[in-house]
């Protein structure tokens, strides 16, 4: 190789012997990569770490965003972005004021939702979702505030909710729900489609998956995906984050014999609450080995669903799949503390 600048040109030749020994080390260099362990938070405050990379969305919409060209609403992107990169962990969730139009994007969504929910969400969603109008001021002409929501939802499952500004990476999402941390966005989608949205909203985050996480069941399904998470290798969590697809967004269970919905990207859907329990929606048993490698659309109808049993059952699968990801160490999360503890992990790490 020749390293230059405008002054002077060294060249430094490579002989046969120091190219050959460079060729023997290559395979130790690979195999010492394929065992490097990436990092993960170990205890609670690290997902300050974390929990601010956003890779998509926040406060930068793109062209295709109902709301690219409405400097008002960018405007309270910027806002709400900004609450959440200041936020850190254990602080109290700032209370906000949300603008009419808002709170009556708010309202058609909730209308919709709360009509199909006796007859298409599952049991366990139906147990959870009338207790939230007293406890956290669900109604149609009020968006919840965050912080009272992560206040009852810590009460019931130990479960909480953290602000984020807009997608983060799947590695840190997942290691958040090792914690029992759920990252929520507190902005809504844009008026003008109310009955749509390219990327999580307040409606999606509030009406779709916090009424589950009061249940115990679902909530430590939700955590075990987060710990097998840990420290797995970017293959396994991408395998991991196909895995929370088909469960925790676009999941459904059967009951009676008839499949309902318990995933929120299908809770929160104005459209696709009433396709997936229809007579056009396909579905497949629930089954990691198959749900990891099944390729899914991020926008329109699910071409395909997985149906679970019941969240127990789900959990005793995930477990078992876990222990397939190939990782020297294992790890457990102890609630006293709000960390993770590791056992047989790596020397240097």
């Amino acid at each position: 190789p020749q390293k230059m600048n405008k002054d002077f040109c060294l060249v430094f030749t490579v002989t046969d012997e120091v190219q050959n020994l460079i060729n023997a080390l290559e395979p130790l260099k690979v195999q010492s990569e394929s065992h490097c362990t990436p990092w993960f938070p170990r205890c609670i405050q690290d997902l300050d770490i974390s929990c601010n990379n956003v890779i998509k969305y926040g406060d930068q919409l793109t062209p295709d965003h109902a709301g690219y060209g409405d400097p008002v609403y960018r405007e309270r992107r910027r806002y709400f972005a900004s609450i959440a990169n200041n936020y850190r962990q254990g602080e109290h969730i700032p209370r906000l004021e949300y603008t009419k139009e808002e709170l009556d994007t708010w309202k058609v969504i909730f209308n919709h939702q709360s009509k199909l929910y006796p007859a298409h969400a599952c049991k366990e969603y139906n147990e959870q979702f009338p207790a939230l109008f007293s406890a956290c001021h669900y109604r149609e002409d009020n968006i919840p505030q965050v912080e009272d929501v992560s206040q009852y939802l810590k009460s019931r499952t130990g479960y909480q909710l953290r602000p984020v500004a807009g997608w983060i990476h799947s590695r840190d999402f997942l290691a958040a729900l090792a914690f029992r941390v759920f990252p929520t966005t507190q902005y809504i989608r844009h008026h003008s489609k109310p009955k749509y949205t390219p990327e999580p909203d307040v409606c999606h985050e509030l009406m779709g998956h916090v009424p589950l996480f009061a249940n115990a069941s679902f909530a430590q399904f939700s955590q075990e995906i987060g710990l097998a998470s840990l420290g797995a290798s970017n293959e396994w969590v991408e395998k991991l984050s196909s895995l929370y697809w088909f469960t925790i967004e676009f999941g459904l269970c059967m009951e009676n014999g008839q499949p309902k919905a318990y995933g929120a990207g299908l809770l929160s859907s104005c459209e696709e609450l009433s396709f997936c329990v229809s007579d056009q929606a396909k579905y497949e048993e629930f089954d990691c080995t198959r749900a990891v490698l099944q390729s899914y659309p991020t926008s329109g109808l699910q071409p395909l669903y997985f149906v679970a049993k019941s969240f127990d059952d789900m959990t005793q699968k995930l477990c078992e799949f876990a222990k397939t990801i190939p990782k020297p160490f294992t790890v457990t999360y102890d609630p006293a503390t709000q960390g993770i503890q590791v056992v047989d992990m790596p020397c240097g790490y």
